[in-house]
Order: structure tokens, then C-alpha cells, then sequence
């Protein structure tokens, strides 16, 4: 589904023969089987599938919060397999800004605070944390609420603190069902700025959504289930059935899987 299969540029992200597995209770789950793929640079991406597909579990590797039982993850060179917690906590730092559903900012902070956060882990002085923080929140059109705390945003404004304080160290945003928690309007306006983001600062998006707008803003979308990364015709019909189920109908959903 990439617009330009024949490129030669390397891949950011590198999914290699990945399996996870876990135990519960007396339960060994298969989260994931022997998933590869390959994510470029400068994309939107989407993880989508049912509840118990895989899609987070993917997103956990791909953002070193998780590691795999066998395979390989590697993103920007850096096989994550090899790093220690320690090290793999500082690789967090400085290469993933997290988004979630329930946009998890500290009430006692400001927006500009709160977007301040994450730079508190290098070795910038305060003057310049805060000037970036400022700037992130700029990008996301919040410059007018610097100083307002939490409870005094909409829903769709604190999302928007969220993004920009992933954005403030320059990484890849991990985005976890990014619009959740919010209504159709902004729900499409959240969708909107993470794909302004890509195509105007060239960051790499990659999300975990069930929301079938998505679709309509994503570069890429994988489709998996039950641990495995649906590819071809299988892939063709989970996106269509999307569609559908939204209304979109599989005339549309069949244009977007031809562009």
C-alpha cells in the first residue's frame, strides 16, 4: 500500500521474524507469529486489527516498551534486542515521544510544563526547555494556552498538549488509539495534525487505531489478527470490512488500497 513501491531509501524500522508470547495464568498467549515488515521514514502508519490481534503488542516492540521472544526489531540501526533495560529506557528518551488515548498530563503543570517534561532527561537548561516546549506548541496551534493547566482544555486541546510533548525531542511518535477519547470532530482534526506533522515537519507516525476515519489520513495501514500480520487478499478484505462498517463501502475502501 505504499505510494511508491519502488524505493531504495532504507527503512527506519525493521520488524524481522517477530514473536511474543505470554503467560497468563495457565494460558500461553501468542500475541504475536513470526511478523516482518519494514517502515520508512517520513510516513503515517497504522496498526489496526480486533481486540487481541496484536496491533499493540506491535506497537510495544517497535517503541522498546516491549521485546520480542524471537526476531529481530532494529529501528534507525539500532538492534533493541541488544540494549539493557537501563540503555533501552534512555533510547526511549531520546528517539520516542508516546501519545495515548487518555492523554496522561499532569494536572499540576501547564501545557507549556507539561510539554517541557521529557527534556528534563537531557542536558538542556531550563530557558531552552521551555523555549522548545513553546514552539512545540506552537506547531499544534495551542501558542494561546502556554499557561493554562489541564482542566482548563477541552478534550481535544489536551491531545494537542499530548502531540506536541511527543514532538519536543524529535522522534518517532507512537501513537496508542490517539483518538479514543474524543468525539468525531476532533477525533478528524487529531488525524489531521498527525498527518500535517508528517508531511510539513517529516516525522514518522506510526499508530495503533480501531477508528476507520484513519484510514483516510494513513500513508500505510497493516492489518492484523490473531498475532498475525494479514498480507494480499486477506489484508484487501479486513480494510474493505473496515470500510464498510463505517459506511464508506468497498468502492472506497478498494481506491484507497489502488493508489
Amino acid at each position: 500500500m505504499d505510494s511508491n513501491p519502488s524505493r531504495t531509501d532504507a527503512p527506519l524500522i525493521v520488524i524481522r521474524n517477530v514473536s511474543r508470547r505470554y503467560v497468563r495464568g495457565i494460558d500461553d498467549v501468542h500475541a504475536l507469529e513470526n511478523v516482518s515488515l519494514a517502515l520508512h521514514a517520513n510516513r503515517f502508519i497504522a496498526f489496526m486489527g480486533p481486540s487481541g490481534s496484536g496491533k499493540s503488542t506491535l506497537l510495544n516492540l517497535v517503541s522498546g516498551i516491549d521485546r520480542p521472544n524471537q526476531g529481530d526489531v532494529l529501528v534507525a540501526g539500532q538492534r533493541l534486542n541488544d540494549l539493557t533495560e537501563d540503555e533501552l529506557a534512555r533510547w526511549r528518551a531520546r528517539h520516542v515521544g508516546l501519545i495515548f488515548q487518555f492523554f496522561n498530563l499532569i494536572p499540576v503543570l501547564s501545557a507549556r510544563d507539561n510539554v517541557a517534561l521529557p527534556l528534563l532527561l537531557t542536558h538542556l537548561d531550563k530557558a531552552e526547555r521551555l523555549r522548545r516546549a513553546e514552539t512545540a506548541l506552537r506547531i499544534v496551534g495551542l501558542e494561546h494556552r502556554l499557561d493554562h493547566f489541564p482542566r482548563a482544555l477541552s478534550g481535544g486541546e489536551q491531545q494537542r498538549v499530548a502531540i506536541a510533548r511527543a514532538i519536543v525531542t524529535d522522534p518517532v511518535i507512537v501513537a496508542d488509539e490517539p483518538t479514543g477519547d474524543l468525539d468525531a470532530r476532533n477525533a478528524e482534526d487529531i488525524l489531521a495534525l498527525l498527518r500535517q506533522l508528517k508531511h510539513d515537519f517529516g516525522k514518522t507516525v506510526v499508530m495503533v487505531t480501531h477508528d476507520p476515519r484513519a484510514l483516510r489520513f494513513v500513508d500505510e495501514a497493516y492489518h492484523l489478527d490473531k498475532g498475525l500480520l494479514l498480507e494480499g487478499e486477506e489484508a484487501a478484505r479486513a480494510e474493505a470490512a473496515i470500510m464498510m462498517a463505517a459506511g464508506g463501502g468497498v468502492a472506497a475502501a478498494g481506491a484507497r488500497l489502488g493508489r
